[in-house]
């Protein structure tokens, strides 16, 4: 009985893999939970309240919607919780070296196009498109991970293959 369970936490051991993340993702992630916790949870908590003295539940959507932004609430909370507990910080200020690797900031050249595109290939928590934070997870960081400057890349795409050429590695 004993083995058994032992071979079960190993198993969930296993499954509950590190998460990487960059220092800053770590600590915007600490402030949206404390968001949650602090200013949404107990304001969904006076709108619960709010809608429960207006009288009869069955038919008040008032209520009904508090009571589903509750349970978002809460599973925005287990979600980020996990993220923080599973957390492996890789600072790329302390990298360096000539392969893309998670924490790189990428300057590719579209070959098509010509145009210049930057990526920082960070954890799926911290994705910013509007600053060029992508996933790891995502196809071009995957077709990224491991390549050189002046390797060039085919990375599928909706509209079709698009191929870039990598013409600069950072860490920062």
């Amino acid at each position: 009985m004993v083995a058994e369970i032992q071979v079960i936490l190993i198993r969930l051991e296993n499954d509950m893999q590190k998460v990487p993340m960059t220092p800053e993702g770590y600590k915007r992630l600490q402030e949206r939970l404390k968001q949650f916790k602090t200013v949404d949870k107990p304001a969904n908590i006076r709108a619960i309240e709010e809608a429960r003295a207006h009288g009869d539940l069955r038919e008040n959507a008032e209520y009904h919607a508090a009571k589903e932004q509750q349970g978002l609430i809460e599973s925005q909370i287990r979600d980020i919780e996990t993220a923080l507990s599973l957390a492996q910080i890789i600072d790329p200020a302390k990298m360096e070296g000539d392969k893309v690797v998670f924490g790189a900031t990428v300057t590719l050249l579209d070959l098509e196009t010509d145009e210049k595109i930057t990526y920082r290939i960070v954890g799926k928590y911290e994705i910013d498109l509007s600053n060029g934070d992508i996933s790891v997870e995502s196809p071009i960081a995957r077709s990224l991970i491991g390549k050189s400057t002046n390797d060039e890349i085919k990375v599928s795409t909706p509209k079709g293959v698009r191929e870039f050429e990598i013409i600069e590695i950072l860490y920062k």
